[in-house]
């Protein structure tokens, strides 16, 4: 699924998020985002981050996992936000350079060689998968308390398969080895079919893909997703779906 189509998606998913930033006002630029002690333009500015890190990366430059300290990447993602909070007008400018140049840096860097990034290397495929994750999980966070409409798109394919794959990674972190689940999801256009994993597994996950990356996004609890867990590991698969490493 990571192929050189995700950076054409990349680019397309950029592309909505600048036509919804670009009809924003003060107030709601100024209003809290669904991410906790964020505002719109705190999102704008951490994404914006992001992808400065992303072309950084194309230079051999890599984010750290951990500070010296111990702070997680969470926390240290909330330190570089609030020290270099800007106002909207110079917010917007500073991320639409970087996302430009980010997509741009991904396409014309070999993608066979791994990029230096926060947990482990990750080709440019790969990398511009978990930036795309990444952009539409934020993208939730900004439309959703603005009450503007954000429809789930064929580009979620994407945001699932990075989910499907990073499951044996989250398996480990619990102390479990990882275990077979079959992912069957239903499109957002309610008719395709996305299956990922063995279809003879002993365990399986099945429903909305929306609801699948959601969960996987950490932006819907499991027990509200409507999403159905069968088999030995189905439950916990469920559980410990995500889109990112830490």
């Amino acid at each position: 699924m990571a192929d050189v189509a995700i950076f054409d998606d990349l680019a397309a998913e950029q592309d909505r998020l600048d036509a919804i930033l670009g009809g924003l006002d003060d107030a709601e630029w100024a209003a809290p985002s669904a991410a906790a002690g964020w505002s719109v333009a705190d999102v704008v500015l951490h994404l914006a981050q992001g992808e400065e890190a992303v072309t950084a990366s194309t230079t051999g430059v890599g984010l750290a996992a951990r500070s010296t300290d111990g702070a997680s990447v969470d926390d240290l993602m909330d330190r570089l936000v609030r020290a270099e909070r800007q106002a909207p007008v110079a917010v917007l400018p500073r991320w639409r350079t970087a996302r430009l140049a980010a997509v741009t840096a991904l396409r014309a860097a070999d993608p066979d060689q791994p990029l230096p990034w926060v947990a482990a290397p990750l080709k440019p495929a790969t990398l511009a998968t978990t930036r795309l994750a990444e952009l539409w999980a934020h993208g939730l966070d900004i439309t959703g308390p603005l009450g503007i409409a954000f429809p789930d798109t064929t580009r979620l394919r994407h945001v699932a398969w990075l989910a499907y794959r990073t499951l044996p990674y989250a398996f480990v972190l619990v102390g479990e080895q990882p275990h077979s689940v079959f992912c069957e999801l239903t499109a957002p256009d309610g008719t395709d079919t996305w299956r990922y994993g063995p279809p003879g597994a002993d365990s399986a996950i099945t429903g909305p893909a929306g609801a699948f990356c959601r969960v996987a996004a950490q932006r819907l609890a499991p027990a509200e997703s409507g999403l159905q867990a069968t088999g030995p590991h189905g439950s916990t698969a469920l559980g410990l779906l995500r889109t990112y490493a830490k």
